[in-house]
């Protein structure tokens, strides 16, 4: 009999266990605060609580409905009207509704809404990057936001926007119950906080360093989740999240190092899984600085560096470089004017160092991020490489890093870094998306540089309505960074994540993340 019970025990448990899907990500999340993150793990574990008013079809950055079941702009542009879904509810039981979307974008855009703690420290950067400032901040590109009623808000804007639903689907802007809001005050979005949204899970704990544990949304609107449980690791080593993936601790993991393809392949149990090329690596210099204030310093730095090699060193093929901000897939964004790639020769830059009065070279700061990242997989050896590239021309250069979450920080605040490796990951398919997040007011704090041209330009293609309207601004844009040589591309990366092979219906997004209450794990042990 205590035998029965015994296997009939661990048959549950194991049922439990197959019924658990494990995903291996890249670190922890910075904040649960729908609103108030800007990297890519808080955006992944977001996407499984919150629900945006827009959203997009699997697999695409094509639009499709979300929180929002159409969305009309009137005839310039100028005002977008978002028509709610009905009955949908938050985590907490409290209604979605027109009110939620008023205090969600408001307390985002408003620095002096009540509920948005900028008292506490936030600042919704995002906001500001992505939608060009603040309320009665000049270049910012909403107005107002009206609830129209119950189940309609209008969102008005000082300047015509034809991408303002696109960058409300991004992953930022999760709808968040204002009632929790009020509820946690400044801890909302902390482990010591129940976020709450609409999306396909509902956060259970969230243990620091470690993971945070989701349970399926049993009454989610939409696809529900097929899993009893889903639990994001915080593994940030890449070596580490592959090696648990071939041991089966956990069942799928993003960001793996280029050089691991063969192993990946090489295993039964695994399938590797390539997203789409949708992203930018970077090196920025500091206008603040003053060697890198000089043109010709700057100049020299984009010749010392041999991308190419580095890039065939460190992407094992899953990487290209050219001299472009936006991905290969929005290469009709880019300028005939401008060179396929920066050149690379290091005794021309010595000799432009020397005429910019620096025979002797100098010293300069570069920092690298602690975490692996889809564009740099990575970081310090890549680091290491390009200190080599200038050392070669007498910038001798200190390699420094510190915790993700300070980094991001950091690196706006005076006097900033001298030099930096940061990249992006596309949020929805316009270069506005990938200039607009660099350059321009609230965009540009951390290189000190944003000349008026830049900032007219960025406004210019967000009111293109065309393809073709939309190629000649970015052109433009193209040729005066490119010249400017603040921003420095590195590479467009194919991040390589895996499975193992009972993991189904996973669709990755080429926009690195994806709500996960698609897959199935039937046949896990």
């Amino acid at each position: 009999m205590k035998k029965l019970l015994l296997t009939a025990l661990l048959s549950t448990l194991s049922a439990a266990s197959a019924a658990t899907l494990v995903f291996g990500g890249n670190g922890e999340p910075v904040s649960l605060e729908s609103g108030n993150i800007t990297d890519g793990i808080s955006i992944l574990v977001q996407r499984q609580i919150y629900d945006t008013l827009v959203d997009f079809k699997n697999g695409t950055t094509d639009l499709v409905p979300g929180l929002a079941t159409k969305w009309t702009p009137n005839a310039n542009n100028t005002q977008w009207t978002f028509t709610l879904r009905k009955g949908v509810r938050f985590h907490d039981g409290t209604a979605f509704n027109a009110d939620a979307v008023v205090f969600n974008l408001s307390r985002w855009w408003d620095k002096a809404h009540p509920y948005g703690f900028r008292d506490q420290g936030r600042t919704f950067e995002i906001m500001g990057e992505l939608l060009g400032g603040y309320k009665g901040d000049a270049t910012a590109v909403i107005k107002n936001i009206v609830k129209v009623n119950d189940s309609t808000v209008r969102v008005e804007l000082n300047k015509p926007s034809s991408v303002l639903p696109n960058v409300l689907a991004a992953g930022y802007f999760g709808i968040a119950s204002p009632t929790a809001i009020k509820k946690d005050g400044a801890k909302y979005g902390t482990p010591a906080s129940k976020p709450m949204g609409t999306g396909p899970f509902i956060f259970q704990s969230w243990r620091t360093g470690d993971r945070v544990t989701l349970l399926p949304n049993k009454v989610y609107w939409g696809e529900k989740a097929k899993v009893d449980q889903l639990v994001i690791r915080s593994i940030k080593d890449a070596s580490q999240r592959l090696n648990e993936l071939k041991a089966g601790t956990i069942d799928f993991a993003n960001d793996l190092t280029p050089d691991s393809l063969k192993s990946v392949q090489g295993d039964n149990n695994l399938v590797d899984v390539k997203r789409p090329s949708f992203n930018v690596g970077f090196v920025s210099l500091n206008n603040r600085n003053t060697y890198l204030k000089n043109e010709k310093v700057r100049q020299a730095i984009s010749m010392a560096i041999n991308k190419k090699e580095i890039v065939a060193a460190f992407w094992n093929g899953l990487g290209t470089s050219n001299a472009s901000f936006v991905p290969p897939v929005m290469a009709w964004a880019n300028s005939s004017k401008v060179p396929a790639d920066y050149k690379f020769d290091p005794a021309a830059a010595k000799k432009m160092l020397s005429d910019a009065g620096y025979a002797n070279g100098f010293s300069l700061d570069l920092w690298y991020m602690p975490v692996s990242r889809p564009y740099f997989p990575n970081p310090k050896p890549i680091a290491e490489a390009i200190a080599a590239d200038l050392s070669a021309i007498g910038i001798k250069v200190n390699l420094k890093t510190e915790d993700w979450a300070k980094y991001l920080e950091d690196r706006n605040k005076e006097p900033g870094f001298d030099m930096y490796m940061i990249g992006w990951t596309g949020d929805y398919g316009d270069p506005d998306n990938f200039y607009g997040a660099y350059y321009g007011s609230n965009a540009s704090d951390d290189i000190n540089w944003n000349p008026a041209n830049v900032q007219t330009l960025l406004e210019q293609g967000r009111a293109a309505a065309t393809q073709a309207a939309k190629a000649k601004v970015y052109q433009q844009l193209h040729e005066i960074t490119y010249n400017a040589a603040y921003r420095i591309p590195m590479v467009h990366s194919n991040p390589l994540a895996a499975a193992r092979t009972y993991v189904k219906g996973w669709i990755p997004s080429p926009l690195g993340s994806e709500a996960f209450n698609t897959i199935t794990i039937t046949g896990k042990k």
